[in-house]
C-alpha cells in the first residue's frame, strides 16, 4: 500500500486521500451554489468506511463545506476510529449553520481561535492534524498575522500542524520559508489544468506536502459527463465563481473534454479506470503529491482507491501524455 509523509511534519498518510466537500451537502454564498447537491448521509458514512477498509485514512474537509455539515458527518463516520485516521480541516470563510450561508472572510486572529474551537466540536475530537487556511488570496501580510496563533495553538495540542490552500507560488513560499510547522499546501492540481509547476517547486524546495485539490478536475477525469451533461440546479459547477473553468453554465467545457479524448488511452493502459490512470499521473509527477479526490459513494471511493494498487504511471507514459496534450 502506497505510503506518504506529510512534508515536514512525522504525519504518515496513505497516498490518496478522500475529499468531504460533496458530502457536506448543499450551501450558498452570493455567486451561487456552493456544494455538490442533495447527498444521503447513511451512504457518506458507509463510503469513509469503507475507505478505511481499502487503506485511505487521509480525510480532508472544511468547516464551510454544507456549512458545518462535512464535519459532522465525518465526525459521525470516524466515532471510536479517531485513533486510525488523519484528519484535515480549513477554516477562513464565515458562514451561518441555520441558513446554510457563507458571505465575508474570516481573517484575523480571533476568527482563527473561533472557527478552530468550532471545528474541534464538530469534529468531535480534541485535536486536528492539519489545519489550513482557506483564504487562497489572502494578502501576505495579513496571513503573516495568523502564524503566531497557529503555532500557538502548536503548542496547545488543539493542531499538529498547518498549511494554506492556495494556487499562488509567493503566498507558499512566505509560509513555508517563516511557518515552522507549516507542513502542506493545498492546491488545484490535475492532468486537465496541468502540472502547477510553479506551487509544486515551492513545495518540494521547502519539503512541503503537495495535497492536491480538484485531482480529477471536477468529475471530468472520471469519464462520466459529456459535452450534453447538466449538473443540478445545487452544483457548484453551475456557479459563476470566476475559477470554475472546468465547467461553464453546468456543462463540462468543450476545451477539456478535448484534453481528455487526446489522452484517454494512456491512462486506461494497464487495466486501469481513467480516475486510476489520473491519480497515477500525479504521482508520477512528483514525490510529494498527495492528492485528496472527492467522493460520496461506496463505489467511487473504491474506484479511486484502486488506483493504490496499480501505482504511479511510469515516466514514458507521462512524457507521453504531455507530448498528446502540447498537441
Amino acid at each position: 500500500m502506497m505510503r506518504r509523509t506529510l512534508g515536514r511534519s512525522n504525519i504518515e498518510v496513505s497516498a490518496i486521500g478522500m475529499g468531504c466537500w460533496a458530502i457536506g451537502g448543499p450551501f450558498h454564498s452570493s455567486e451561487g451554489p456552493c456544494g455538490w447537491g442533495e447527498v444521503d448521509d447513511d451512504e457518506s458514512v458507509r463510503t469513509i468506511h469503507r475507505a478505511l477498509e481499502l487503506g485511505v485514512d487521509f480525510f480532508d474537509t472544511a468547516d464551510v463545506y454544507g456549512a458545518g455539515h462535512s464535519e459532522r458527518v465525518l465526525a459521525r463516520a470516524l466515532a471510536g476510529r479517531r485513533d486510525q485516521v488523519v484528519i484535515a480541516t480549513k477554516w477562513g470563510n464565515r458562514f451561518d449553520e441555520a441558513t446554510k450561508f457563507s458571505d465575508g472572510a474570516g481573517d484575523d486572529p480571533a476568527y482563527l481561535r473561533e472557527a478552530v474551537t468550532a471545528s474541534l466540536r464538530r469534529l468531535g475530537t480534541d485535536y486536528i492534524d492539519l489545519y489550513q487556511l482557506h483564504l487562497g488570496g489572502l494578502e501576505l501580510d495579513k496571513a503573516a498575522e495568523l502564524l503566531g496563533t497557529l503555532e500557538a495553538l502548536v503548542e496547545e495540542g488543539k493542531i499538529r500542524s498547518y498549511g494554506w490552500s492556495t494556487d499562488d507560488p509567493e503566498r507558499a513560499a512566505a509560509w513555508g520559508s517563516d511557518g515552522e510547522h507549516c507542513t502542506a499546501i493545498q492546491h488545484d492540481f490535475s492532468l486537465m489544468r496541468g502540472a502547477r509547476p510553479e506551487v509544486l517547486e515551492v513545495c518540494e524546495r521547502m519539503g512541503l506536502a503537495s495535497v492536491n485539490r480538484g485531482p480529477l478536475a471536477m468529475g471530468l477525469l472520471t469519464g462520466k459527463y459529456a459535452a450534453d451533461t447538466a449538473v443540478g440546479p445545487d452544483d457548484v459547477r453551475g456557479s459563476a465563481f470566476e475559477w470554475m473553468v472546468l465547467f461553464k453554465d453546468g456543462r463540462p467545457a468543450p476545451e477539456y473534454l478535448a484534453r481528455l479524448d487526446a489522452v484517454r488511452d494512456v491512462l486506461t493502459a494497464d487495466g486501469r479506470t481513467l480516475a486510476q490512470g489520473a491519480l497515477g499521473w500525479l504521482w508520477a509527477v512528483s514525490d510529494a503529491t498527495v492528492p485528496i479526490p472527492g467522493c460520496r459513494t461506496v463505489a467511487q471511493v473504491e474506484d479511486n482507491a484502486g488506483a493504490l494498487q496499480k501505482g504511479p504511471l511510469t515516466q514514458g507514459q507521462v512524457k507521453e501524455i504531455e507530448t498528446l496534450l502540447a498537441a
